[in-house]
């Protein structure tokens, strides 16, 4: 059988009757499918392609032309209509092979190439795509140890030597300055979701010259350093006699005798009020043994009208170089004075706060506190310290000026996210602080600063390599700290109903390294165990960080909003020097000038540094990559209990509430979180109800009321001297002074309270998981 294909003019000849057929045309476009398998078929024994087609026409009506009838194909378009629409081509074979295993084979031939072809097709596209947009590695397990280890072997004291270095020779007018290399520094690294938030708040500056103290009785006129008054422009213009001033003090001249009040406690003012008159009077107070807010409070309720603070010299580390320095402290703690209890945005209601309290404030050294007192010289013995006391025999009057400016200033918070991978929506706060007045606190927030940049190098690190935590972490350089948190209390209210919902933790970086005797950690309850067990794994220098007892006791900086408004837990390691007296709490109040080399002197290596950023970073790596929150429910009723001691009234009834607690607690670390910690029986649902739990531990433990300079969260200690719930020392030690019950009743049941509350919010979430697993059965 042979095939001709003639073009149009050739049938207008007559050469191929078969062509003059309307119908064969219709029908060749159907022929693809049998067509091509024929003319493919290896079992032809001649195909003949001849460009010539004169030469061959006068074959085209040769009896061996052989047309068979042709039926319609599945594929109407192919080879054959191609050779139709070729004038030049004619075709002939001579023998037809069996066409039932000629279209078995091509069909599988035919899927075999398109397979093939789709294969090679595929394969290109994939390598092309994957050149221009590479898929991030597989991430390791979240809360794999070995992560841990490889994110923390990548801080190193040498980049944090280079950071604190780089901060200082920093030029800088003021916060924003500062915030702005931060903010470079930590978009350098990698963070990505990272800014500036400012706010415009009240700060109480020092005036145009400085605060003055002078004795009545010679005239000599005194600078709060020490030195005499002079008018010599140097002197002047310096800025340690400058910012030597309490910021919110009552401003004005105050001309009285002075009264020496020690410490200020009940029992101190309980002696000065039964021998003198102190209405309108200048007291000569030591800073120490508890909250300085606290101790004014009870002179101003006691009628005084101004106050010099000193901090005797016996109470002092002996390291310490600071007896002829005077130091700046804030009668401020809870952020812009003007917006108290919401954010200082525009728009918001100024309220005119220019003083946070009647008497006026002023900060003095151990030097000028020394002439004041004129203690006799045979008193002074050089074997130990003797502290420092006004004489009982004869009067002395001083007259106090201070003056200092209220005025609106921008301070700007440095904020970055590091995103959760799996629960974005919860977060865990690490923070530190750029605020410092004119070198006043040292070089602490260079430290500070030094410290969270290189725990966020490290974890960037491991981000590029394709890591994240399963919380958010949310890095924070807080600004107008040195003038009482104002930074992170104004975000805080601004953000007050987020945080409120979503942060589970806050790590604090405040002045990391103050010494170089002993390592400080500090928790809340749920989070001591955690802390103790970091201690174990990060220590650089073994024999300065023996397992350092960890406790819950009030700290300075900006944890304060987290502790004491929204209940979170909290933690915080730091270096200090050996306390010298039992009276050398709450000296971290005060901000001593100190020469920019302090820092490098207490820790040349930066070894401590590196210590510290490696605690802090093991703290905040668990705690944001864990799948349970590692808080202890238990530890918070055994340290409730251990603050119930005394045989004052009400304690038994406040012990019977807290074994109920207890029992609970003990119930709900035994049923719930026991077998969450256990990777076989953890489902996800479950896990994220009892981290819900978890993460509200610790708000049932605030009161309503607190006086000033304490803890609203009562789970906080004063110090390590005390052991017993802050508001109910301070209730009893009011009644000694007010002769009254009333104030101790209601402490007591703001306490009662808390614990109760606490107890029936941990029973509440047993019954909800009781209530879950009936459900499910």
């Amino acid at each position: 059988m042979a095939y001709h294909k003639v073009n149009a003019d050739q049938r207008a000849q007559g050469h191929s009757p078969y062509l003059d057929n309307d119908e064969l045309q219709a029908t060749a476009l159907e022929l693809e499918w049998d067509m091509e398998k024929e003319l493919e078929e290896p079992g032809f024994d001649h195909f003949r392609l001849d460009g010539a087609a004169q030469r061959h026409l006068g074959n085209s009506q040769s009896p061996d032309l052989d047309l068979e009838p042709i039926q319609p194909s599945s594929s109407p378009k192919g080879r054959f209509q191609r050779l139709q629409e070729d004038p030049d081509y004619i075709s002939h074979y001579t023998r037809q092979a069996p066409k039932s295993n000629r279209c078995s084979f091509f069909r599988i031939l035919k899927v075999f190439c398109t397979a093939l072809i789709l294969f090679i097709f595929g394969i290109v596209i994939g390598y092309y795509a994957r050149k221009k947009c590479p898929s991030p590695p597989t991430p390791p397990e979240p809360n794999n140890p070995h992560i841990y280890h490889e994110i923390l072997k990548e801080i190193k004291a040498e980049n944090i030597q280079q950071i604190y270095r780089d901060l200082l020779q920093f030029p800088r007018e003021d916060d924003a300055d500062i915030a702005m290399k931060i903010l470079g520094q930590w978009r350098s690294q990698g963070l990505e979701d990272v800014g500036l938030v400012n706010y415009s708040v009240l700060l109480d500056l020092p005036g145009p010259s400085s605060n003055t103290v002078t004795l009545q009785n010679s005239g000599e006129c005194f600078y709060p350093s020490g030195q005499q008054c002079s008018r010599d422009p140097k002197t002047l213009d310096s800025q340690d006699l400058l910012y030597s001033y309490a910021a919110y003090s009552a401003k004005g001249t105050l001309e009285a005798e002075l009264v020496d009040v020690q410490y200020g406690t009940m029992q101190d003012l309980i002696q000065i009020q039964a021998i003198t008159n102190v209405t309108k009077k200048i007291a000569l107070l030591k800073l120490g043994q508890s909250p300085l807010l606290y101790k004014l409070s009870l002179l101003e309720d006691a009628g005084f009208g101004g106050v010099l603070l000193y901090t005797d010299p016996c109470d002092l580390p002996k390291t310490a170089d600071l007896a002829d320095k005077a130091f700046m402290v804030s009668l401020n703690s809870r952020g812009d004075p003007s917006t108290p209890g919401y954010a200082s945005i525009d728009g918001s209601y100024r309220q005119n706060r220019l003083n946070l309290t009647t008497l006026l404030v002023q900060p003095i050294s151990a030097v000028l506190a020394r002439k004041l007192v004129s203690p006799p010289e045979d008193t002074a013995q050089k074997d130990r310290c003797t502290p420092l006391q006004l004489p009982a025999t004869g009067k002395k009057t001083i007259s106090l000026n201070i003056q200092s400016v209220t005025t609106y200033k921008t301070i700007s918070n440095v904020i970055g996210y590091l995103k959760g991978a799996v629960f974005p929506d919860r977060y865990v706060v690490v923070g530190s602080h750029h605020s410092s007045l004119k070198g006043y606190g040292g070089q602490g927030w260079a430290s500070s600063t030094a410290v969270i940049t290189a725990l966020l190098q490290a974890l960037m690190a491991e981000v590029k390599r394709g890591w994240r935590p399963d919380r958010t972490v949310v890095f924070c350089s807080w600004g107008g700290t040195a003038f009482g948190n104002i930074g992170s209390y104004e975000w805080a209210e601004d953000l007050k109903n987020v945080l409120q919902r979503n942060v589970v933790a806050y790590v604090s970086l405040h002045n990391p390294v103050t010494g170089n005797s002993t390592l400080h950690p500090v928790a809340s309850p749920s989070l001591q165990q955690l802390a103790a067990e970091s201690q174990g794994f990060n220590c650089v220098e073994k024999t300065r960080c023996p397992g350092s007892n960890v406790s819950s006791v009030q700290i300075q900086g900006d944890s304060d909003y987290f502790i004491n408004h929204l209940g979170v837990p909290a933690t915080q390691f730091s270096y200090e020097d050996i306390k010298a007296s039992e009276n050398s709490s709450f000296l971290s109040e005060a901000l001593f000038p100190v020469h920019a080399t302090k820092t490098e002197e207490l820790d040349p290596s930066f070894s401590l540094h590196e210590t510290i950023a490696k605690l802090t970073g093991q703290v905040t790596l668990q705690i944001a990559t864990d799948p349970v929150l590692p808080f202890n429910a238990l530890d918070i009723a055994l340290e409730v209990q251990n603050n119930l001691k005394g045989d004052e009234a009400g304690i038994p009834q406040l012990l019977a509430v807290a074994s109920r607690l207890r029992d609970t607690a003990e119930l709900f670390q035994s049923d719930e979180m026991r077998p969450a910690n256990d990777p076989k029986e953890r489902a996800p649902v479950r896990v994220r109800m009892l981290n819900d739990v978890l993460q509200g531990l610790e708000k049932s433990f605030l009161v309503h009321r607190a006086p000033p300079g304490l803890y609203r969260n009562i789970l906080y200690r004063l110090d390590d001297r005390t052991s017993q719930f802050s508001v109910l020392l301070e209730a009893l030690e009011h009644c000694k002074l007010h002769q009254s019950n009333e104030t101790i009743q209601a402490a007591l049941s703001e306490v009662l309270n808390s614990i109760n509350s606490a107890q029936v919010y941990f029973k509440a979430g047993l019954d909800v998981f009781e209530t879950t697993l009936a459900g499910k059965k």
